[in-house]
């Protein structure tokens, strides 16, 4: 981790499929961000209005010609980053505010620790009494960890970017913070797609992360990443800066 917080500087990385409605809500969260230096919305070739909702002033937008799924355009995002540290957001969050967005950088920022997770009011209620989500797409974490991995990225299963992560945090001993985030949901693909292809979908998602890592290794990560999750100085302060 860089030791001169001076240095620091945030890219934004929103993959974004299909997320016209949702993905304006995001960027109000993050454009004009004081603590955001780039904004990078990839449009992973969406038949939908994704692209012109995106289109605002402060926002590059990398538009896909086909579809490459999460882990595919993260690694487009990454290429197109100049910052010393990435912020990761998911494009369909339904209650974030640019108070959450300060939470889950000033971790990191502060130098308490290394790089920081979400945990939403909706992530599985598992998630909550482990005290942590170990596939949270929310993160911060320095760009120089994946800076020279945008092929073995793009070459991962489509939801198979987070616990790939999970791996390197680990390998690098990273100190880690799991940010709570009370007002914040990711919609269940059910809502957004209807049951049947919800159920689908997250079949899908769990083959992904299958076919990424054993259970086995998911356990390793869980418990893992809990022994590098020190306590913070002070909580969590909310509040923009």
């Amino acid at each position: 981790m860089d030791k001169n917080p001076e240095r620091i500087s945030v890219s934004c990385i929103i993959p974004a499929h299909n997320e016209a409605r949702r993905i304006g809500k995001v960027l109000d969260a993050v454009v004009g961000h004081p603590l955001i230096g780039e904004i990078i919305v990839v449009d992973d070739c969406s038949s939908d209005d994704t692209a012109a909702q995106a289109q605002r002033d402060g926002v590059m937008l990398i538009p896909l010609p086909k579809n490459l799924g999460k882990s595919g355009a993260v690694a487009s995002g990454i290429a197109a980053a100049s910052g010393s540290h990435l912020l990761l957001l998911d494009a369909d969050l339904v209650g974030l505010t640019a108070n959450d967005i300060n939470a889950l950088l000033q971790p990191v920022l502060s130098q308490q620790v290394d790089v920081t997770l979400s945990l939403r009011r909706n992530s599985p209620r598992l998630w909550h009494l482990i005290g942590l989500d170990y596939i949270s797409g929310e993160r911060v974490f320095p760009r120089s960890l994946v800076a020279s991995r945008l092929a073995e990225i793009r070459a991962l299963a489509n939801f198979g970017l987070e616990v790939w992560l999970n791996r390197l945090w680990i390998a690098e001993n990273y100190r880690i913070a799991v940010v709570h985030w009370p007002d914040v949901i990711s919609p269940y693909k059910a809502q957004k797609m209807g049951w049947l292809r919800g159920i689908k979908a997250d079949c899908a998602m769990t083959r992904d992360i299958l076919r990424t890592i054993s259970l086995r290794q998911i356990l390793q990560q869980i418990m893992a990443m809990k022994r590098q999750s020190p306590p913070l100085s002070q909580p969590n302060d909310a509040s923009a800066s």
